[in-house]
């Protein structure tokens, strides 16, 4: 069970270091600018050319014959299982997977889907668990028509999963006619941290999405990419669900300045990540999961005192982070947190700890 984060509490003190969520970066005055001068038109009807310059980078970038820009990447997934599966199929995902855990049930209460939650470290199955897990087709079972990977893999960690994985898992659902989708929200994070172009980690991929609004700072929108086809299909749903925007160029705008100037720049928070961890392995009581990008789990539970009671006292003296489990924290690096940032955080928990 996924433990709600710990939320913003009226009468706090402000916050100084948010390690809550990179959910929570905020447009610089450059990218507002940009915004700002962003050329618009109606973009449900294809006349907003800063939203074609966007989708048209961003199906080169993960290498896709298309791709359609939306409001979160949360609808993104939900219209890739739209698209891809019918009611009553099974999707076959990581049982920690967003889809699973984080999307309010959408995948049954709109595509009347049911997924399958494979066990595996770190947020990842093998391609060997997920070859064991489908069934020859039959009449008295639900088809299985999906195959989803979440890179990086949250609620593991931050993980990434290797490209080698990521290949064999694609053969394996193709060998049996399913179709593939990766749920991409921090995969700039995994490229950038394994040195591997977007599009060969993409590969083997039916649908695939860029969230823009985490690491990348933009203030909304991802980008749902894959083949013609699938797009047109996609776009209905984007009708249907209420997706399409008007003069939605102003946030495209937000989406190209981050593909310009955030990318890179994600290596820093991976550093900053590597420092918090190291500072939190030395507090007595904690444990921590060796981070692999931005995502900093530790766990509580030999101080004997709850994850959320530590976050609600970080709280207090200016410190966000969430907590995923009843003494399972996360701390989540991003541009809004340097590392004079870090050295501030690891000196409020050291305070709280010891109290």
């Amino acid at each position: 069970m996924v433990h709600a984060p710990t939320r913003p509490t009226q009468g706090m003190p402000p916050v100084r270091v948010n390690l809550y969520s990179d959910t929570q970066t905020r447009p610089t005055a450059a990218m507002k600018a940009c915004m700002m001068e962003a050329e618009t038109g109606d973009e449900q009807g294809g006349l907003d050319p800063t939203v074609d310059e966007l989708c048209a980078r961003m199906a080169a970038l993960l290498g896709t014959e298309a791709a359609v820009f939306l409001p979160s990447g949360t609808m993104c997934n939900q219209i890739s299982m739209l698209v891809h599966c019918a009611p009553g199929d099974a999707v076959l995902a990581h049982r920690t997977a967003h889809i699973l855990t984080s999307e309010g049930g959408g995948a049954s209460a709109l595509s009347g889907v049911q997924i399958m939650g494979l066990e595996g470290e770190g947020g990842q199955y093998s391609p060997e668990a997920l070859e064991a897990a489908i069934w020859q087709p039959s009449r008295n079972a639900p088809p299985q028509t999906l195959v989803e990977v979440e890179q990086t893999a949250n609620l593991g960690g931050g993980t990434i999963w290797p490209l080698e994985t990521l290949r064999r898992v694609a053969d394996i659902a193709h060998g049996h006619g399913m179709s593939t989708h990766m749920d991409g929200a921090r995969l700039l994070n995994a490229t950038v941290a394994a040195g591997i172009a977007p599009s060969d980690m993409a590969a083997g991929f039916d649908s695939v999405w860029l969230d823009f609004t985490k690491g990348l700072g933009a203030p909304l929108g991802a980008v749902l990419c894959g083949s013609t086809a699938f797009i047109d299909k996609a776009w209905r749903w984007k009708q249907r669900l209420g997706g399409a925007m008007r003069q939605a160029g102003i946030c495209a705008a937000a989406c190209l300045y981050s593909l310009d100037h955030n990318v890179d720049r994600l290596a820093e928070d991976h550093v900053n990540a590597a420092a918090l961890a190291r500072g939190l392995a030395q507090i007595e009581g904690i444990t921590v999961q060796q981070p692999q990008t931005n995502l900093v789990f530790f766990d509580t539970e030999a101080t004997g005192r709850p994850a959320g009671e530590i976050a609600t006292a970080l709280r207090h003296e200016g410190v966000m982070i969430s907590t995923m489990g009843r003494f399972r924290g996360r701390a989540c690096t991003h541009l809004d947190v340097d590392a004079a940032g870090i050295t501030t955080a690891l000196e409020v928990f050291r305070r709280v700890l010891a109290a």
